[in-house]
């Protein structure tokens, strides 16, 4: 008797994914990450070209799969990871680009919280604004393997905004001087799926631009080489199903 798919955007049944899923905005990078380091990855999901993966690392069973672009399509994936193939905690390892000084191409950005433009937690219908936040065991956990490593990283607030192309040019100006690091476009959506399910998140990005110098790397360099932050949440998977 085969077992229907519990949700339209997932093409996988409940087992197929680990506790802890990684996930890239890009497809071609969780591809990389499963072809790269994962033992035994086995491909899980590739509705709509998202690539979902599972398979051992460390002796850990670890899943990753792609978000796509967007507060809305990662808002769809991490909740139905989280509400029908039992996920307990997702780790988004995307890009930011920079927006202070003291952060350099390369560096990596853990996300502690999220800012953001989008009108996500309206839904809620809270009687004020909800401040999406990280899992600190994620997050601690996550500085203790950056640290091992050697990483040049930074802890603080993300802002995850709806628009790439701002019609606004004071915007930056102003989450600056607000002490925001970087900007992206997912991590506030992950975060407050988390919060409503009961579940564990965190954001973990390399900064493959910086806003205010104009630096940037290429598309190839942001699918293929951001291997230190893979690494990074890699092993922070591992020490959290310990």
């Amino acid at each position: 008797m085969s077992i229907s798919c519990p949700t339209p955007h997932i093409k996988a049944v409940p087992g197929d994914f680990g506790r802890t899923v990684l996930m890239p905005g890009d497809p071609l990078r969780a591809k990389f990450v499963a072809e790269n380091y994962l033992e035994n990855a086995r491909q899980v999901n590739n509705v709509r070209g998202i690539h979902g993966y599972t398979g051992q690392y460390k002796g850990a069973t670890v899943s990753v799969m792609a978000s796509g672009m967007g507060i809305p399509s990662i808002g769809i994936y991490s909740y139905e990871l989280f509400d029908a193939f039992g996920v307990e905690r997702i780790m988004r390892i995307g890009s930011v680009g920079a927006m202070n000084m003291k952060v350099k191409v390369r560096d990596i950005i853990i996300g502690m919280g999220a800012c953001t433009n989008s009108a996500f937690a309206a839904q809620y219908g809270l009687p004020g604004t909800f401040a999406p936040i990280a899992d600190y065991t994620m997050l601690r956990t996550c500085v203790e393997q950056a640290e091992k490593l050697g990483a040049n990283y930074h802890v603080g607030n993300l802002l995850s905004s709806d628009a790439f192309y701002g019609a606004d040019p004071t915007a930056t100006e102003k989450w600056q001087r607000m002490g925001v690091l970087g900007v992206e476009m997912e991590a506030a959506g992950l975060y407050m799926n988390a919060a409503y399910l009961g579940k564990q998140a965190l954001a973990i990005c390399t900064v493959s631009d910086h806003v205010l110098t104009g630096e940037a790397l290429d598309s190839d360099a942001r699918q293929n080489s951001f291997t230190q932050m893979m690494e990074i949440a890699l092993n922070t998977a591992v020490e959290l199903e310990k």
